[in-house]
């Protein structure tokens, strides 16, 4: 039985050139094993801290005091423990920061072991990620779940904090839920993905990229922007509608004034109401099947009415409404808010805390998403996140960056080889 040998960390940097933390995780045995922590720029106000250096340097965005943390504060706590033991070693983690919201030593701090302990666990057992995940959901939860192969949702277009234009909504993405399998997938979202850069440039749009790698354009109204992704699915030979689907991050937060959802591209200030009418026009004219954050993370009665009138159209998917904390889900759940959660590890800080959420929301038929961040790595942990919990969908930007296609390219990597795991269905 493997243990713990030491515990190291340093200061790298995400794809927006801001630091993050790389923990390593070395083993008696010699084995060692490393991870990245993602960054959001679009956050829930609910969600897990991270700590962050606050000083001149970085524009006080350095972790060397997560760092530091974790080698003088949390390397101690963990040193000759198996490290398949995820539930003890998480338990250790959040029982010694001692907060609700990780705020004493930072979920990022603690996210970075956490998922450092979980590839070393996995390449000492000589088993892949995701298998590794599989047996730890059953450990977890006493619960078994078949895994699969996830349908990203490709972030193609965008707007709101992840690009420097004019639309409101944060994310235009495309769902090819009609493909045989996940090359197919990627084949198809490519031609979209490209065929869209054509239009773009022809019609005189600029063709640069937002944090995620959508494409984002000055356009007259949010609707254009999904005209414009129809236009690029045909122009691939593909059916809207039949082929390819429709989602949208609304991420509602960032243009709630406390009162009135205010869309400064179309000159708009609607009520929660009127917004969500706003909603439904779309729905109804255009393949739409996933909403995000249709309404602010606080507007509850928004909320309510919103799953109540679209709930059985559509996929409504709580984000900053549920920041992946299994308590807060609950409560959702009671008030019955949305129909669907998306999974971020780093709003919450743990993975027995991410695969206790993921249970809770299979026990109430609230459909699971893993999620990356804007601030993403070379890290490809959700790829086998997403196969091992078999939780079937995926969103993790679009086909373009090498922080995105990484997960991409080892969900590839995980057909090619696991033939037995299918697309899910």
């Amino acid at each position: 039985m493997a243990k713990i040998s030491d515990v190291n960390a340093i200061q790298v940097f995400d794809s927006r050139g801001v630091p993050t933390i790389s923990c390593k995780i070395t083993l008696d045995n010699g084995i060692s094993a490393s991870s990245m922590v993602p960054s959001g720029a679009s956050t829930g106000s609910k969600e897990a801290l991270e700590l962050r250096d606050n000083e001149d340097s970085y524009h006080g965005k350095g972790v060397l005091k997560a760092v530091t943390k974790i080698k003088n504060k949390l390397k101690p706590l963990i040193l000759g423990l198996n490290p398949a033991n995820q539930l003890e070693i998480d338990q250790i983690l959040i029982d010694f920061d001692g907060t609700e919201d990780k705020s004493k030593i930072g979920a990022n701090s603690i996210l970075a072991i956490s998922l450092a302990i979980s590839h070393a666990a996995a390449k000492d057992q000589n088993i892949d990620l995701h298998e590794h995940f599989l047996n730890l959901y059953k450990n977890i939860t006493g619960d078994s779940i078949k895994p699969s192969i996830p349908i990203p949702m490709f972030n193609i277009l965008n707007g709101g904090e992840h690009a420097n234009n004019n639309i409101d909504i944060q994310e235009f993405m495309i769902i090819p839920q009609g493909a045989k399998n996940f090359s197919e997938i990627m084949k198809w979202s490519s031609e979209i993905y490209h065929n869209l850069k054509n239009i773009l440039q022809i019609k005189g749009f600029s063709s640069s990229v937002g944090d995620e790698g959508g494409f984002a354009p000055n356009l007259e109204s949010n609707e254009e922007a999904i005209k414009l992704i129809i236009e690029a699915i045909k122009s691939s030979g593909l059916k809207p509608g039949v082929d390819v689907n429709i989602a949208l991050d609304c991420a509602a937060s960032e243009f709630f004034d406390g009162k009135n959802y205010v869309l400064k591209s179309e000159n708009k200030k609607l009520s929660s109401s009127e917004f969500i009418n706003y909603l439904k026009v779309l729905i109804d004219k255009y393949p739409i099947t996933s909403i995000e954050d249709a309404m602010d993370e606080n507007d509850i009665d928004g909320w309510k009415l919103i799953t109540e009138e679209l709930g059985d159209k559509c996929q409504l998917v709580g984000d900053d409404l549920f920041v992946t904390n299994e308590k807060i889900l609950i409560e959702g759940i009671q008030k019955k808010l949305a129909n669907s959660i998306l999974i971020k590890f780093n709003q919450v800080g743990t993975i027995t805390e991410t695969i206790q959420t993921i249970h809770s929301a299979n026990i109430h038929k609230i459909k699971p998403i893993i999620s990356h961040r804007s601030g993403e790595t070379e890290d490809t942990t959700i790829a086998d996140l997403a196969v091992g919990l078999g939780v079937g969908q995926i969103k993790t930007g679009a086909p373009c960056r090498s922080d995105r296609i990484a997960k991409y390219n080892r969900l590839l990597w995980i057909e090619n080889e696991s033939s037995n795991i299918l697309l899910n269905e």
